[in-house]
Formats: structure tokens, C-alpha cells, sequence
């Protein structure tokens, strides 16, 4: 009787510590990252290329949900903060097309591309 009431005690426990965790899982995308040239944007702004901002894939853009959410993107060991303020027709899920401030925090403008990861913040 005790060893199942430990057992059942245990697995309580167990079942309650992974639905904590499982609250803070957050998706995370990866793709590629590029530039662009910012002006007014599918979100409706006009914005600057000193701007800190994203254009999502057509296919993350969820029809303008994403508009002014902070995204947070890592690349090549370096992190930042952006807003989403646009669209990219050309990119893939996961892609992000960046202002050209945004993209100099990671690479030489040079570079061209980057591999990224991102998250909504």
C-alpha cells in the first residue's frame, strides 16, 4: 500500500512539474536572414533603415497579426530586438528580411545572408 501511494505521489509530481515546463516551451523559427530596402511597409508604417525592424515570410505574416510584435533574433553568437512591420513575398517560412541597421548587428551588409533564429518575444 505505501510503495503505490510513493509511486502514485511520484508520478503526481512528475505530471505536475512538466506542465510547468511545458508553459514556458517557446517556438522558436529558423531560417534565413536578409535585407531590405525599408519604406512603407505592409503593417501600414513607413519606417527608416535605421529602423529596427523585420518583414516575415508571407507564410508567418498571418495576414498582418505579427504587426507590431517584438520578435527576438540570434545570429552568428549575437542577439537584438525587432519589430514586425512588413511582408516578404519571396521569402520561406522562417525567413526574415531585415532593415539594414537590424542586419548589420549580425554581418557585414557584404555578407548578403545569415542563418537566424527567431522567436516572438
Amino acid at each position: 500500500m505505501f510503495r503505490s501511494t510513493v509511486v502514485a505521489l511520484f508520478i503526481t509530481l512528475f505530471a505536475c512539474a512538466l506542465s510547468a515546463f511545458a508553459g514556458t516551451i517557446e517556438k522558436r523559427n529558423s531560417g534565413r536572414g536578409t535585407f531590405f530596402e525599408v519604406g512603407l511597409g505592409a503593417c501600414g508604417n513607413t519606417n527608416t533603415d535605421s529602423d529596427l525592424i523585420v518583414a516575415l515570410a508571407a507564410a508567418d505574416y498571418a495576414n498582418g497579426s505579427h504587426c507590431g510584435q517584438q520578435i527576438t533574433i540570434t545570429a552568428n553568437g549575437k542577439t537584438a530586438t525587432a519589430t514586425v512591420e512588413d511582408k516578404c513575398p519571396g521569402c520561406s517560412s522562417g525567413d526574415l528580411d531585415m532593415s539594414p541597421s537590424l542586419f548589420q548587428t549580425f554581418a557585414a551588409e557584404s555578407v548578403g545572408v545569415v542563418q537566424v533564429t527567431w522567436s516572438f518575444s
